[in-house]
């Protein structure tokens, strides 16, 4: 059974790479605070629009500075598409094999259209620079989302 994190708990050990090839690890993000956020996949209606609303805020998260950083199960070829369709600014991580979702207890069942199935939950994870969990966003509307999220980390970083 996978379980959830919490806040307060520090990010899990995790090596990935992003769209270019370049790796990331919860190593790597010590000493910046970072927007972890987990999506569905690539290209579908709420994942695009939390990407684009993302990318549209995504100067007043670099002032602050908060690192964002995008990770769901698709493919390099995936993300590097949608990353360019959209003019994504910031990176996407790959999680082909949907480990580090289930690290971050993000990964279980969920239902679409009366089916029921295992998949990324849109959950998204403040993280401090010191690789604590300072804040857990679950029921994200994308809508919504990074404006909510802007809020948040202003308050964590006055």
């Amino acid at each position: 059974m996978i379980v959830p994190l919490t806040e307060g708990d520090m990010i899990p050990d995790f090596k990935t790479i992003d769209e270019k090839g370049i790796t990331y690890s919860s190593a790597s993000l010590k000493g910046q605070m970072t927007l972890f956020y987990f999506y569905p996949r690539d290209n579908t209606p709420g994942c695009t629009l939390q990407a684009c609303d993302l990318r549209d805020t995504y100067q007043q998260f670099r002032q602050i500075p908060v690192l964002i950083l995008g990770l769901s199960g698709c493919s390099i070829s995936s993300h590097q598409k949608f990353s360019t369709k959209y003019s994504l600014p910031y990176p996407l991580l790959l999680d082909e094999d949907n480990k580090i979702a289930k690290l971050f207890g993000v990964w279980g069942e969920k239902k679409f259209m009366g089916k029921k199935f295992d998949g990324i939950h849109r959950t998204t994870f403040l993280i401090s620079q010191t690789g604590v969990i300072l804040k857990i966003f679950t029921k994200v509307k994308p809508k919504t989302h990074a404006q909510m999220l802007l809020e948040e980390v202003k308050r964590h970083n006055p």
